[in-house]
């Protein structure tokens, strides 16, 4: 059926889809010519990685487009709304952090992912989170800004130390906010060294009239803007936005960089490396478009390495200036980042060769140490509640010493009343390795149990007595100070020689930690949903619909019980129905 449709394939441009057996989208890609490109899949040697993606596709289709950067926009809406597995590096929806300066009655600075169009004023982006947060705590500490997120009924602790202006209890000018505000901005936008100045001087004044506490607090203000804004390198003096993007591709693994220049200082930058399964041009652009799309705030300016279709990005984010520079700072810009490229991706794929080596090793040593031959595919089971409350288990596979996230499974404990762990691995392993059978799926070559011989004991008699299967299965015990101690083999269950220090033992280690953080997650998780559920649920006025609405709008729990009834009403929701949920949250 593939060859067939393969022969009707158009020569336009256009994006395709490649499905797996279950119907399931796993990749999305663009070309220009769909034909040529999807024909090259089926045809010709590869690299490991795309023979898996091409092993895995049962199907395709494509949709034809009128031109390159229609494909380019359509792949990224696809990509966005499928996320197809192998598109690893574009489905990641991390957005950078900016300061936003409200436009309330009374502003306040808050840190953000989240850009809207409500008059706010926005800041960044920044490279990370502890960026932003150390520029918003320096920004508290110098400006007299309100810090609550709800107006309090009497004056804090900020307004005692001259951060706060006390709205709360004093009337405040609008003009004094107004000045605040332009300050605030000019300082983000560069303008800190006339605040250092003017710090500098009342520091000195304050040393003149022997007030050394106050000159004390003036200079480790000055020390803190130095230490937060002046470790930037300038690398332009014409104070634009820019980003600088280079790559580097080898052996099916692609590594891109951007450099961020913010104010004609380069501030940070973000590595990516991912496996690519396209052309490497065609990848790095379409990273490029996925890198922009749905963000509002955008550079001036976009520098691309030689050799790529700047013209189509060009397209795409309009309003920008995309260029490929040929000399001057900007073009070292670029091929800095293409080197810094270059150089990452040389040292992740030296790293993976070096552990891909240690972990067959590992592997290796183990089963001989058990007497079992090399276990390839290992499966390991964990389970978690509190007092019995909401039992779950957890499954993580690992195939040839490394985690297989996608043959992770959660269980949720059926049979079992009260903290029995025996019972609950007993459900566990049958209830897997039922689906198994039936499925016709991949049978491991050892399973590991977080436990000691009860657990063992429990998996080994579902296996053989009820199952028929004879796999062997050991457990992990842990010590007082719940770390990895001993591995428990045989019948009856002895201690595996394997010595602290040696890759065996470490990836052990590694299996058992993975497994225990499965399945904790997966157990806050739905205790966390069941006490949400039951805490808006007594709520009168509150039912499915409306617990759909307040989620959908506000988020989180903590966002409802933070909210003001103005904000309710935003939400759709009336005045005595949001003081009703405000209280009854706030009393929980």
């Amino acid at each position: 059926m593939i060859q067939e449709k393969l022969s009707l394939l158009p020569e336009q441009p256009g994006c395709y889809l490649m499905k797996n057996k279950d119907g399931e989208i796993i990749y999305v890609g663009k070309a220009k010519n769909l034909k040529s490109r999807v024909r090259s899949y089926f045809t010709g040697s590869h690299d490991g990685k795309t023979q898996r993606l091409v092993m895995d596709i049962a199907d395709f289709e494509y949709i034809v487009t009128r031109s390159p950067l229609e494909a380019l926009i359509l792949e990224c809406n696809l990509i966005k709304k499928h996320r197809p597995r192998y598109n690893v590096m574009l489905k990641d929806d991390k957005s950078y952090p900016y300061i936003r300066l409200t436009r309330d009655k009374h502003p306040r600075l808050e840190v953000t992912r989240k850009l809207k169009k409500d008059g706010s004023k926005y800041f960044g982006p920044y490279p990370d989170a502890g960026a932003a947060k150390q520029t918003k705590k320096l920004l508290d500490r110098l400006f007299p800004l309100r810090k609550c997120r709800t107006l309090p009924k009497r004056v804090c602790l900020y307004y005692h130390l001259n951060q706060c202006l006390a709205p709360c209890e004093y009337p405040v000018d609008p003009d004094q906010y107004e000045e605040i505000t332009k300050k605030i901005t000019r300082f983000l936008n560069g303008g800190y060294p006339e605040l250092v100045q003017e710090l500098r001087k009342k520091m000195e004044e304050a040393a003149e009239q022997l007030q050394f506490e106050r000159a004390k607090e003036y200079r480790d203000l000055i020390s803190d803007i130095e230490a937060v804004m002046e470790k930037q390198n300038i690398v332009l003096n014409d104070q634009s936005d820019r980003d600088a993007f280079g790559y580097a591709a080898d052996k099916g693994w692609m590594c891109v960089q951007v450099f961020f220049v913010r104010q004609g200082k380069l501030i940070e930058r973000e590595v990516s490396i991912f496996p690519h399964y396209n052309e490497p041009e065609e990848e790095f652009l379409s990273f490029v478009a996925q890198f922009y799309h749905e963000t509002p705030a955008l550079p001036k300016e976009i520098h691309l390495p030689t050799g790529v279709d700047s013209d189509l990005i060009a397209g795409y984010l309009t309003g920008v200036h995309v260029h490929v520079p040929r000399r001057g700072l900007k073009k070292n810009l670029v091929n800095m980042a293409m080197e810094n490229a270059k150089i990452a991706l040389q040292e992740r794929l030296r790293l993976m060769e070096r552990d891909g080596e240690k972990t067959i090793q590992a592997i290796q040593n183990l089963g001989m140490a058990m007497g079992i031959g090399t276990p390839r595919r290992i499966e390991a089971f964990d389970n978690s509640n509190i007092q019995g409350a909401d039992p779950v288990s957890a499954m993580v596979c690992y195939i040839d010493g490394k985690p297989e996230k996608k043959e992770y499974r959660k269980f949720k404990i059926r049979s079992v009343t009260g903290p029995d762990d025996y019972e609950s691995m007993r459900e566990t392993i049958r209830r897997r390795y039922q689906r198994v059978l039936k499925e016709n799926l991949p049978l491991p070559d050892l399973i590991l149990v977080d436990g000691g011989k009860g657990q063992m004991s429990a998996a080994a008699d579902v296996l053989e007595n009820e199952l028929g299967l004879y796999i062997p299965v050991a457990g992990m015990v842990k010590d007082e100070k719940h770390r990895t101690a001993r591995l428990l083999f045989g019948d009856p269950p002895q201690e595996v020689d394997l010595k602290r220090g040696t890759q065996e033992f470490y990836l052990i280690q590694r299996i058992q930690e993975e497994v225990h953080r499965f399945a904790v997650t997966f157990h806050r998780q739905t205790r966390g949903k069941n006490m949400i559920e039951s805490r808006l649920d007594k709520i009168p006025g509150v039912g499915p619909k409306r617990k759909q609405q307040l989620f959908r709008h506000f988020g989180t729990i903590d966002n409802m019980k933070e909210a003001t009834v103005e904000e309710y009403r935003k939400a759709g929701i009336g005045d005595q129905l949001a003081r009703t949920i405000i209280e009854a949250l706030r009393q929980s």
